[in-house]
């Protein structure tokens, strides 16, 4: 049985179905039973008010956000400092920047990088 939440707070998880964390995030949903939308940010590309958005309801800085392991990071952005707006263009321009999985819903959203964090998003009150 898939455990629903409020219409107003569908689960979506911003998912790149390459990436091992992003699967793990998406496995960890099917496995405890959650509804929800996969959403891939690769084929359906963000705009910049969408990263501004889903990157303010997590909480953390844009910087946090970034992929420092990924090599075009390496090659054109390491050492350099860029403002949150210029980071939010490089994300559009180029989602690996984007750290995996993201799972949001109406008013929160939360990296899920161990999928567990997805249940303090969640249950706020009901886990570490």
């Amino acid at each position: 049985m898939l455990k629903r939440l409020k219409t107003a707070d569908m689960i979506k998880i911003y998912h790149n179905p390459r990436c091992r964390k992003s699967r793990a995030g998406l496995d960890f949903l099917k496995t405890n039973n959650f509804d929800f939308e996969v959403i891939d940010y690769f084929k359906n590309t963000l705009t910049e008010v969408q990263i501004k958005q889903l990157i303010k309801k997590t909480g953390l800085a844009v910087e946090e956000m970034i992929r420092k392991q990924e090599i075009d990071y390496k090659q054109n952005f390491k050492g350099k400092t860029l403002s949150d707006e210029q980071w939010i263009t490089q994300i559009a321009a180029n989602p690996k920047l984007l750290k995996r999985p993201i799972v949001e819903i109406e008013k929160s959203a939360i990296l899920a990088d161990p999928p567990e964090n997805i249940l303090r998003l969640l249950h706020p009150h009901n886990s570490k």
